[in-house]
Order: structure tokens, then C-alpha cells, then sequence
């Protein structure tokens, strides 16, 4: 590919999915016409033992950036020259954009979800039960606990990686933090505000749900879902029908990606459009 100076291009790593199964590629494309910028969102598979050199041919190439996936969020880190504060807080890089000729990693799972959720209420001060302990609870506690929260208690089947998360976060922001077992049927404590889905239980071709005591769930509380697919997951679905309010995993996503668009254009994303383009793709506008 030459490098021609108005011609920019992003790159994506997906990992072990067609393309056609990147809905990602549907959205950024659509934002990218509807900004009238010359950049493509491609996907190219990279083997772990070549993510050194394809870190160089992001270099080579005058990429813009990439996004990332497992399993390499974490490894990338040691091949970029800065590394945001809040990825390093969280432990993990899935975007990289180009600052003059420096490569920054930085995470914007957890900005992604906080800015749908700010949509609904202030984090500040409320307390949050998150189902899960893996990169998108990470990166979600992470943020919770920048922005303030009152409380955040991890919930998960395996202890050891439930207590690491609740250990990794109870030092930042503040928030008073704690690890829960997930058992059968768990029950969410009276006072929670807000209760995360932050596993991927219900994502698409999967309609089950976490196993929870529902009976607890009601207009007091706000039912978010990481899922974008299908973005009124079970779990949603459930909550609301007794009476809870819900926030879909599709806003985390759209604002995920609106992130990384501002990141690589220096421009305001057309987040109206690529909300869209991702309602479409799964079938919901």
C-alpha cells in the first residue's frame, strides 16, 4: 500500500472472526463517509508472534492507529512509545493512535460505557454490582472508580480473579471496593443502583442470561448490558419487564468507536450515523 499524504488508513486486529462478523467495520466505515475523510477500517489477522512486526508496519506505512483484540492487548504494550494513564490503570491497550511520529496505546472500553451510562445518571457517589472479571469488567471498574463511584463490588465464579480485579481497583478514585462470589441465583444487596452485565453471557448466537435472583430487580435499579448483540439482550429484557430502567451494550460500543474516530481524525464523530449503521447491522432499527 503507498503512502500517499491524503490517504489515511486505520487498521483493526480481529482475531479468529470472518469479517463479515465485525460489525465494528460496518460502523467506523459508515462514519468515515458521513465525515467525508479518505480512511478505511480494515481487518488483518496477526498471529501473536507477529505483533512486534506488524507494530513496525503500522510504522512503516504511516497507519493512524488500530484497535485491538485479545490476545493482544496486553502484549502491544511493550512495542508503543506512551501508554495513556487510564490504560495503564487498567492493564490493557485496545486502541493505538499516532501522535506525531510517537505510537499511544490507550482503552476505551471503560470511557465507552461511562459515557452511555453519563447519558442516564452521574456515577458519582452511587454504588454498581459488576457481573464478571474479565477485560470489559476491568476496564469498567477502572473508570467507576476514576469517575467517583460510591462503591463498586466485583462479582464473579473464580474467586482468585474476582479478588485481583477488586484488589487492582480499591486504590484508585477512592470508591469503596469489594469481591462477592457469584453463586447460584445470586442475589444483587439492597441499596445497589446500578448492576453491570460484564460478561459475555447472552451475546449473540447465545440468548441465555446471568443467573440471578430476579425477584430483587425493580424500578430502583439501573440494568446495564455490555452485549451490543442483540442490544436487548435477555438480561434486558427481564429487568425491564420488572419495571427496572436498562442501558444496551450498542451505546458502549457506538461511543467506543466514537472515541477512537476522534483519536485518529482529530474530528467530532458523527455518532447519530454510527449508531445507525450498528442498529442495522443487528437487525434493531
Amino acid at each position: 500500500m503507498s503512502a500517499q499524504a491524503n490517504y489515511k488508513s486505520e487498521l483493526v486486529g480481529v482475531f479468529g472472526h470472518p469479517v463479515a462478523e465485525n460489525p465494528t467495520i460496518v460502523m467506523m466505515e459508515a462514519a468515515f463517509r458521513a465525515a467525508k475523510v479518505n480512511f478505511r477500517y480494515l481487518t488483518i489477522e496477526v498471529l501473536p508472534e507477529d505483533l512486534r512486526s506488524a507494530i513496525d508496519g503500522i510504522r512503516a506505512m504511516s497507519f493512524r492507529g488500530i484497535n485491538l483484540t485479545i490476545p493482544h492487548k496486553i502484549e502491544v504494550m511493550k512495542y508503543l512509545d506512551e501508554i495513556s494513564e487510564n490504560a495503564k490503570l487498567i492493564g490493557a491497550v485496545n486502541t493505538v493512535y499516532r501522535r506525531g511520529e510517537a505510537l499511544v496505546g490507550d482503552n476505551t472500553d471503560g470511557r465507552g460505557f461511562l459515557t452511555s451510562l453519563r447519558e442516564e445518571m452521574d456515577p458519582a457517589g452511587k454504588s454498581f454490582i459488576i457481573l464478571g472479571a474479565g477485560g470489559a469488567a476491568r476496564a469498567i471498574a477502572v473508570e467507576l472508580a476514576l469517575a467517583k463511584a460510591g462503591s463498586i463490588v466485583i462479582v464473579n465464579r473464580d474467586p482468585t480473579r474476582g479478588k485481583a480485579l477488586a484488589d487492582r481497583v480499591a486504590g484508585i478514585g477512592g470508591s469503596k471496593v469489594a469481591f462477592s462470589p457469584l453463586t447460584a441465583r445470586y442475589r444483587p444487596p439492597e441499596g445497589t443502583e446500578v448492576l453491570v452485565n460484564a460478561t459475555s453471557i447472552g451475546l449473540f448466537p447465545d440468548a441465555g442470561r446471568p443467573d440471578l435472583d430476579y425477584s430483587c430487580i425493580g424500578p430502583s435499579l439501573l440494568v446495564c448490558d455490555v452485549i451490543p448483540n442483540p442490544p436487548r439482550s435477555a438480561f434486558l429484557l427481564e429487568a425491564a419487564s420488572r419495571g427496572a430502567r436498562t442501558l444496551d451494550g450498542l451505546g458502549m460500543l457506538v461511543n467506543q468507536g466514537a472515541i477512537g474516530f476522534r483519536l485518529w481524525t482529530d474530528l467530532e464523530p458523527p455518532v447519530g450515523v454510527m449508531r445507525e449503521a450498528l442498529a442495522r447491522e443487528f437487525g434493531s432499527a
